[in-house]
């Protein structure tokens, strides 16, 4: 089950960037986004009156679970999703990935937790590996494109600073479901506000396409896949569970060939695997590596004596 889990939250989530683009604009993406957090909004809250779960927050708490909410779920998924429309979503995600050095560097101005050298070393990778992928189209590089990377920064510089709230939060012991529960209202009503103000037609697409996207966005990425990483935490711990994102560049990468998005290149293989490479790095897997190698010496040298 656990293993299901794990595969279940990495193909998920490494291909939601995918969905993104194959939900399209037939509505502005601020009301695609604004159905998808209220949505996942009734979920979680009906979670929350089923569950009843401890780790109720406080009144102190609503400032930094409206900033975790506003920040994650919809300033940064706008970013993001104007990102993939304007360029691939091979290249958003292997930006998203910078996630792992990003969210560390937040923690470390907000919260003033150590920023171990590993994360700088990560980082490096991590860019050579979106270079890499933007090699062959730099003497002619698309203005489209330079607005996608830069709102795909921006969207995991804003997610990392929703992190840094999130971490805080749970310092607190506030509970997660609580947390996004709150979060995605929160979120919702943010964007459901910009849609109204904006004078925007409000109406459901049907075609299948965009609502095919708009449950697997929903029920699938923001639900279901998030509640596997919780019970994956609780099983085999939060860096363990964390190296998956190590892996979202490859699937996305192999998922925007598939789809017809990005051509099958030696470049895009080596900005991939540079990309998951700098993710493993920068979470520490090497030194879960060493840890683990260090084990087994002493176990087989126990039995030898």
């Amino acid at each position: 089950m656990t293993i299901f889990m794990y595969i279940f939250c990495l193909l998920i989530w490494g291909l939601n960037f995918i969905a993104v683009k194959i939900q399209g604009t037939p509505v502005s993406l601020e009301l695609s986004l604004t159905y998808r957090l209220f949505l996942t909004a009734i979920l979680f809250s009906s979670l929350v009156w089923i569950m009843k779960p401890k780790g109720k927050p406080s009144k102190e708490d609503l400032p930094y679970l409206l900033v975790f909410g506003i920040c994650n779920f919809a300033l940064s998924y706008l970013c993001l999703y104007y990102a993939t429309m304007f360029s691939s979503a091979a290249i958003v995600t292997l930006i998203f990935s910078l996630k792992v050095i990003f969210t560390p560097v937040a923690l470390r101005i907000f919260l003033k937790e150590h920023l171990h050298i590993r994360i700088l070393m990560g980082g490096i990778l991590g860019v050579l590996g979106v270079l890499i992928l933007l090699y062959p189209t730099l003497h002619d590089i698309h203005p489209n494109d330079v607005k996608g990377i830069v709102l795909a920064l921006l969207g995991t510089a804003i997610t990392a600073i929703g992190d840094a709230s999130s971490a805080r939060n749970a310092k607190k012991q506030v509970d997660p479901i609580y947390a996004n529960a709150i979060g995605f209202i929160a979120g919702g009503v943010l964007l459901g506000t910009v849609v109204v103000l904006q004078g925007q037609d409000i109406r459901l697409p049907s075609s299948i396409s965009y609502l095919s996207a708009l449950l697997y966005l929903t029920l699938l990425a923001s639900f279901g896949a998030w509640l596997f990483y919780l019970k994956l935490v609780e099983k085999i711990g939060g860096a363990k569970s964390g190296y998956m994102v190590a892996l979202f560049p490859a699937i996305g990468g192999i998922a925007s060939v598939l789809i017809g998005e990005s051509d099958p290149s030696m470049y895009l293989i080596l900005g991939c695997l540079s990309s998951c490479i700098g993710a493993a790095v920068a979470l520490g897997a090497g030194t879960y590596v060493r840890k683990t190698l260090s084990q087994k010496k002493l176990s087989v040298r126990a039995r030898l004596k």
